[in-house]
């Protein structure tokens, strides 16, 4: 359901007081610094724990021992932790300003459920197995759903009400025909049981340089929209009397949420609640500024997602959890403290 936004996001956005620029700004650098530490955490722990001189000698001085072996590994997956978790928590922030639902995230649009949807008909008729394969179908899957949204939204004339409606059918259907296949082909189940759940596991150089390009194109389109966004954010008529074309905001928006979220939907699979939780909960420090809500859940996303991966592999040590049945049991109690409390608001 919908949600309107709030007044205070009505309110034009006026530029923040120095001192409370200066507390967004340090609060911007302590959330770097947090990163930087859980993206050690992720290169260091695992199935066997590393002692810090062996990271430092498997990140600068690699000569193929174990140890070191299993740092390289360990970085890839910790890259690509990084890049997919900024790319869920733009695309999450992009499209809570786009629907004015600050409860959305790219599933509300099909996004997910168009890549799983690709990635099941790749392995039914046509034979995929590898990584690489799934990749270039499930961003096909994304961006086709992704587009079809768009089309259906009304295109030109798209309001967030269509696009959430939309999505939200287009998603039943193509879950219905996921399920259909997998039943069908016991194969197919076989293979994407492990790929549905979500992970970071499969990580390797291969598959980082195919996302790359998608990725950074995403996030320079998504970072451009923050002031058009923040006049959507103040109504139409709003945003047209300052000069905002509403039509190339939301296609744009459109475009940059579907590469984000199809190009890590692509890499790990559909990993949900990240891109909800983390946009919701820094508006909450930052305000309804898109300026600052976009490099916040850029930074602090990937905090979440290579936490929770840390998370996975340490509870059920030799063996792990997939990041993404760890975020989903993180996440759902998020979910509905979120909603209740909304709801509480506005008794």
């Amino acid at each position: 359901m919908l949600v309107d936004s709030p007044p205070e996001q009505r309110a034009e956005t006026a530029p923040a007081p120095p001192n409370r620029r200066a507390i967004r700004s340090l609060g911007l650098l302590a959330s770097v610094a947090l990163l930087t530490l859980v993206a050690l955490a992720s290169v260091a722990l695992g199935a066997k724990a590393l002692p810090m001189d062996q990271v430092w000698h498997g990140l600068f001085h690699a000569s193929g021992t174990y140890g070191d072996v299993v740092v390289g590994e360990r970085v890839s997956r910790t890259v690509l932790g990084l890049l997919v978790g900024a790319a869920l928590g733009l695309s999450g922030a992009v499209l809570q300003a786009l629907t004015r639902n600050p409860l959305a995230d790219p599933g509300l649009l099909g996004i997910n459920a168009g890549a799983s949807a690709a990635v099941v008909t790749a392995i039914t008729f046509f034979g995929v197995t590898s990584l690489n394969g799934y990749v270039w179908f499930a961003f096909f899957g994304a961006a086709a759903v992704g587009a079809l949204v768009w089309f259906l939204g009304g295109s030109r004339g798209a309001t967030p009400v269509r696009l959430a409606l939309a999505g939200t059918a287009i998603s039943a259907a193509l879950y219905g025909y996921l399920q259909a296949l997998m039943i069908m082909d016991n194969a197919a189940l076989g293979k994407m049981r492990f790929w549905t759940v979500g992970s970071l596991s499969s990580a390797g150089d291969s598959t980082i340089r195919q996302v790359l390009p998608f990725l950074a194109v995403g996030t320079l389109v998504a970072l451009a929209l923050a002031k058009p966004l923040n006049a959507m954010a103040m109504g139409d008529d709003t945003a047209r009397a300052l000069g905002a074309d509403l039509n190339r905001t939301r296609a744009l928006s459109m475009a940059a949420a579907t590469v984000l979220s199809g190009a890590a939907t692509a890499a790990c699979g559909p990993i949900v609640f990240v891109g909800l939780m983390v946009p919701h909960l820094v508006r909450s420090f930052t305000g309804p500024d898109m300026r600052w809500i976009l490099p916040y859940a850029a930074v602090l996303s990937p905090v979440l997602l290579l936490g929770a991966d840390v998370i996975g592999r340490l509870v059920a040590r030799p063996a792990e959890l997939q990041v993404g049945i760890v975020t989903a049991v993180l996440g759902g109690p998020v979910f509905i403290h979120l909603v209740r409390r909304r709801r509480t608001a506005q008794l």
